[in-house]
């Protein structure tokens, strides 16, 4: 039940001639509006981007070079035929050198080398020396050079390494799609190394999405997170099936812990879903903590506010960074259950920002401090441990600056959401508050954009008809009547009296309706046109059973049902007030799995069906869980049962693992068709944007 819960909530919750050389230098906007003066560091947002000044949108346009697609092809898809190109990435196979870092998480050290693992590469770097400058990698695990990121199952490759832990001379890599940690019983030498050893379990206690883990050389700790627990060893296992001594659980108080911080005896579990009172499974930030390290299941001695990652020195200090923070928390000495608070937090908002993420971790070595941070995608490093909350870091890897966040400045897009008129390219992002255009279709990978609007707010939907774009924020919605393919402001910015934008769970316009999806309300607000006025009523209400995304082309609404459990389908020349969906067959209606292999699964059944789209008469759905999109070349076989014609992202319906080839897709969300070109965006964990072509 746990697992299921997990699931659910992963994607309730969810709920970016030649193009420029791929380098860390910042791309100069050559126009603002409206220009910023403030020199102050911009006012965040609680998705953990820079807030664009005063309240109002600017835009910048980018000085981009790309080729330009014809369009206008014949011919159809076909089940795992590889993407063409992609964007919001250098490209395939492609990790763009040895000091682009994608979402690097876990850092560690044994005193002499450094490791970092860059997540969404699939690869770790390591340094044989200390770096006292942003120096090069001297090696790499998991790819066989500085430039290749494919994942792998071999014992040289990996598939999202998350975690990692030193001890004993041994190094640790938690591989978390591979639901394996593998071993290195002495600090590798050579690129590609394989591990010498590859823990995954035993029959009844396998190791599943592993985010932590954590050793002393003697003793081994691995997280599991969708189970809710902590795998023990109290000796190192010499065997891949060797099972865990006891299970750690924080007496059923974890939901999906994510990491480890341990000095051998104070025990630390960042958990990004806390249960405190251990039966409701609600979402929750926390960290527990056990003042000796535990030796059965047994309750945490208290709780930490936020998931914390990071290190606890020699002499008992302990610096912490969060997941959702902005600044790195110290504790001069180990934090007790009469005295929690941290003595100092460096950074914020107001100062340095640390822009940590998911995974952001601490390694310290002589006397230095080594921070690494997934969404500001750079090591931080202090020269000596920080004694000020003004302290700023001495220097970055990976970056040419500490502040330089080269995801940013290579148009690396968070949660892409693409839609296209078949002449232009918009993509919207809700994490970075952005919406990205190519004023034609882009036909080589990495192209930047020509333009960038900055949001005041989170958008979180947009639609593109009758040559009219609408944005929908959390408070209004930004309506420009003629597409912004010049850097032209909304012509309207209109509030909906009576509707809570921020809590809308889906918006789409067609031309002749456009649509507001309220899951709480299980409703569809539809408004004949666009509304001229705040207080402009619905024209009707359609009733759905918790509505998320939809989408319109003016033929059908598609509606996900259910919190993404169902696809239903209404036809727009006949909606009234009590038009019904009719639902896309699903064999095993919510067919909820996690791992690679489950046996007994029908491998028709939707996983998390997070978008549908429909366009000339064809349905797709982002089968987002099971890693692939499915395509029927008719809506109107979808409804009557009819299988899918073809999958894009997997090579066969059985196959439904989450990667980041060619070929292959990575939680596949967002979707856009114009008849040549099926865009997919990918959410959160990849951030890639890849094209298909019509064949």
């Amino acid at each position: 039940m746990k697992r299921l819960l997990f699931l659910f909530t992963l994607f309730a919750l969810m709920v970016s001639a030649c193009a420029p050389t791929f380098t860390e230098e910042v791309a100069k906007p050559v126009e603002t509006q409206p220009a910023e003066t403030a020199e102050q560091p911009s006012a965040q947002n609680e998705t953990g981007n820079p807030s664009p000044q005063n309240g109002e949108i600017t835009v910048e346009q980018i000085p981009s070079e790309y080729s330009i697609a014809s369009g206008g092809l014949d011919g159809w898809f076909t089940t795992g035929q590889a993407a063409d190109l992609t964007l919001s990435a250098v490209d395939f196979n492609n990790a763009g050198g040895g000091l682009f870092f994608n979402h690097p998480t876990s850092i560690v050290t044994d005193g002499t080398h450094l490791a970092l693992a860059d997540r969404n590469n699939n690869r770790v770097l390591i340094w044989n020396e200390l770096p006292t400058a942003n120096e090069e990698p001297d090696l790499v695990l998991g790819q066989p050079d500085f430039i290749s990121n494919n994942p792998g199952t071999g014992a040289d490759q990996m598939n999202w390494p998350v975690a990692m832990a030193v001890g004993g001379g041994k190094l640790l890599v938690a591989d978390a799609y591979n639901n394996r940690i593998l071993v290195w019983n002495s600090f590798p030498t050579q690129n590609g190394q394989p591990a010498d050893l590859i823990l995954s379990g035993s029959d009844f206690q396998m190791v599943e999405w592993p985010w932590g883990v954590w050793t002393d050389g003697t003793r081994l700790a691995v997280v599991n997170t969708p189970k809710g627990e902590v795998l023990i060893w109290n000796t190192f296992p010499t065997s891949s099936d060797q099972p865990a001594d006891f299970k750690l659980t924080a007496a059923e108080q974890m939901g999906t812990p994510r990491s480890i911080t341990s000095n051998g005896e104070y025990f630390i579990v960042g958990d990004h879903n806390a249960s405190t009172g251990g039966a409701a499974f609600g979402v929750k930030n926390a960290t527990f903590v056990w003042t000796t390290f535990p030796t059965s299941d047994t309750p945490a001695d208290f709780m930490l506010e936020e998931w914390l990652q990071g290190e606890i020195t020699d002499d008992g200090k302990m610096l912490m960074v969060s997941s959702t923070g902005r600044s790195m928390s110290v504790w001069n000495s180990l934090p007790t259950a009469a005295d929690p608070n941290p003595d100092f937090t460096v950074g914020g908002m107001n100062s340095f920002d640390f822009n940590a993420g998911d995974g952001s971790d601490i390694a310290i070595a002589n006397g230095r401090a080594y921070v690494a941070l997934s969404n500001g995608n750079r090591i931080v490093v202090y020269n000596s441990l920080p004694t000020s909350p003004e302290q700023l870091p001495n220097f970055a890897i990976g970056s040419p600056d500490i502040t330089t966040n080269t995801l940013e400045t290579n148009f690396i897009i968070s949660n892409p959401n693409p839609l296209t008129d078949g002449k232009s390219l918009f993509v919207l992002s809700d994490f970075d508050r952005k919406l990205y255009i190519w004023n034609q279709i882009p036909d080589n990978s990495n192209a930047y954009p020509n333009w960038v609007y900055n949001f005041p707010e989170q958008p979180n939907g947009f639609a593109l008809a009758n040559g009219q774009l609408v944005v929908m924020g959390r408070s209004a919605l930004y309506i420009w009547n003629q597409l912004p393919l010049n850097g032209e402001m909304p012509d309207t910015t209109l509030a909906l009296n009576g509707y809570d934008l921020g809590k809308i769970s889906g918006m789409t316009y067609d031309g002749k309706y456009l649509y507001l999806a309220d899951t709480q309300a299980n409703a569809i607000y539809v408004w004949d046109g666009l509304p001229q006025s705040p207080d402009t009523p619905p024209a009707f209400t359609l009733s759905a059973e918790s509505p998320i995304r939809i989408y319109s082309d003016g033929e059908y609404l598609t509606a996900m049902l259910k919190m993404n459990r169902e696809v239903g389908i209404y036809r727009v020349d006949e909606l009234t007030a009590s038009s019904s969906p009719a639902l896309v067959p699903n064999p095993n209606g919510f067919g909820l799995t996690f791992g690679a292999n489950q046996p007994n699964v029908d491998h028709g059944a939707f996983n998390m069906a997070s978008s549908a789209i429909t366009a000339n008469g064809h349905l797709f759905v982002a089968d987002a869980n099971n890693n692939r999109v499915l395509v029927w070349q008719s809506v109107e076989s979808a409804l009557a049962g009819a299988p899918f014609d073809l999958i894009l992202g997997e090579d066969d319906a059985s196959d439904r693992v989450p990667e980041i080839g060619a070929d292959k897709l990575f939680w596949p969300t967002r979707l856009a068709f114009d008849g040549s070109y099926l865009w997919v965006g990918e959410f959160k964990f990849s951030e890639r944007l890849v094209r298909f072509s019509v064949q």
